[in-house]
């Protein structure tokens, strides 16, 4: 009975060892699976900002890179630096001449390529505000567009119920419709019933000389016959 339950026991053991390190193995792998879905998550939210950065702020940041690595030193500085270790015994004039010249030439050609960076930088920030915009304008001019038209419909019928009247009255100008060139075609058309052979005559001459419309053409020529 004794050997029995130990070997129950060793048994219950081996039992219970392997279900724990079975459910550790789970929880390293699930552990595992979410550190990587994180890592994916974080290279993802990288990538993206990374791409939602313009062409004007990588320019911005490598001339603020650019300017952070630089010294900026007057010729005069360099110069005085220079007498100090010829005076020194540091080095010799010829040396402290030449060295001021190396230096300067560098100089100007850091600035020179900064100056570069800079107005190439500009350019890009002035074509990326034209291309923004040019939508706003192109709604705006839309937009008046639209409302010049609305405006124009609505004042059709009193214009050219006052035409009539002026007609009659004989009074105003000698050309028979108000606003011609702003009327569209069928505005026009409706317009004509109204007109003597004269005036159709007159109207149709015009707009032979301007817009020479055809659907307005034609529309006077089958009334005159």
């Amino acid at each position: 009975m004794a050997n029995g339950s130990r070997g129950g026991a060793r048994r219950g053991g081996r039992s219970g060892g392997r279900r724990g390190s079975a459910s550790r193995g789970a929880g390293g792998r699930s552990s595992a699976r979410r550190t990587s879905s994180r890592s994916t998550s974080r290279r993802a939210s990288s990538r993206s900002a990374s791409s939602a950065t313009s062409p004007a702020d990588k320019s911005v940041q490598q001339f603020r890179d650019a300017l952070e690595r630089s010294v900026t030193l007057s010729r005069d500085r360099i110069q005085e630096v220079a007498d100090d270790a010829v005076k020194r015994g540091r080095m010799t004039r010829d040396d402290a001449n030449e060295l001021v010249s190396k230096l300067m030439t560098r100089g100007r050609r850091q600035t020179e390529a900064m100056l570069r960076d800079l107005e190439r930088m500009l350019r890009q920030a002035r074509r990326d505000a034209e291309a923004r915009a040019r939508p706003a304008r192109r709604r705006a001019t839309q937009a008046a567009g639209r409302a010049a038209r609305a405006a124009r419909d609505a004042a059709d019928q009193p214009l050219a119920q006052a035409d009539r009247l002026r007609r009659r009255a004989g009074v105003g100008p000698r050309f028979p419709i108000t606003a011609y060139d702003q009327l569209t075609t069928p505005q026009v058309r409706s317009r004509l019933t109204d007109l003597t052979k004269g005036e159709l005559r007159r109207v149709r001459e015009y707009e032979r000389r301007n817009k020479n419309r055809k659907g307005i053409v034609s529309a006077i020529d089958k009334r005159l016959g």
